[in-house]
């Protein structure tokens, strides 16, 4: 198992001890040394995993003191921030172009065969909205995974449930993306071949490039949108003057 998923198993183990009631809450966790011994793994990997526990709200680590676990409302999933699917697309473009940058530098065969199979499912023309958006999700976490930083990882998966959750953001990339098919095969097939020659300045850009060309797609939707309510309104208007002057015979 690679060490950037290794660290995924070990936190999950420990969040089981947690849950288990093996390490109680306010309680100290063992120190990372009796942690790499008890699951057979670096300290390095048990740094990572802690890191990762924290940013869930699973545990708080204090500089000199130790980590300790939290209580259970402290890491409860909470409401999600109220944004737009502009403020959302915007961030996108910050986190995930980086996530791609560090990807570059890890990725290895079986990441690119992983991903090459996520771009062949978004571009088959027999694949539904749902397989499709399915592996679109997947390919950008997946990228995000291969950042080897459990605290991108943690922000893009974030970023994603904000993106599946908050209706109106859903709503606006739902209309988006079912219109922009080709475009998007497009642009995923670009970042894969960064990816693919290991150039994390290409990596960076082609990602930022997908996210530059879905934001212009959102204004001019909302462009359409706003002149098609003008439009409706002019005619209601148009309506009422011309019912008023029927009615005056």
């Amino acid at each position: 198992m690679s060490e950037h998923r290794l660290y995924q198993s070990v936190a999950k183990r420990i969040r089981e001890a947690i849950e288990g009631g093996e390490f109680r809450v306010g309680s100290r966790l063992p120190g990372e040394r009796e942690l790499a011994e008890r699951f057979n793994v670096s300290r390095v990997t048990i740094r990572e995993a802690e890191i990762a526990l924290e940013a869930l709200g699973w545990i708080s680590i204090k500089t000199g003191s130790g980590v300790y676990v939290l209580p259970r409302d402290d890491h409860a999933a909470g409401s999600l921030p109220d944004v737009t699917a502009f403020d959302l697309t915007a961030a996108r473009a910050v986190f995930e172009a980086e996530a791609a940058a560090l990807a570059a530098a890890n990725i290895d065969g079986e990441a690119l065969a992983e991903l090459e199979a996520l771009v062949s499912v978004m571009s088959s023309p027999t694949a539904s909205d749902t397989a499709s958006s399915a592996a679109d999700q997947q390919f950008h976490e997946t990228i995000a995974r291969l950042s080897g930083n459990p605290v991108v990882e943690y922000c893009i998966r974030l970023i994603w449930r904000m993106r599946n959750e908050l209706p109106k953001v859903k709503q606006v990339y739902q209309s988006v993306c079912h219109h922009d098919w080709a475009s998007r095969t497009d642009e995923h097939l670009a970042i894969l071949n960064a990816l693919r020659a290991r150039d994390p300045q290409a990596s960076r850009a082609a990602m930022r490039d997908h996210f530059h060309r879905l934001f212009e797609a959102m204004l001019a939707a909302e462009e359409a949108e706003a002149l098609a309510e003008i439009r409706r309104r002019t005619q209601q208007d148009r309506d009422r003057f011309m019912a008023t002057l029927s009615a005056q015979g």
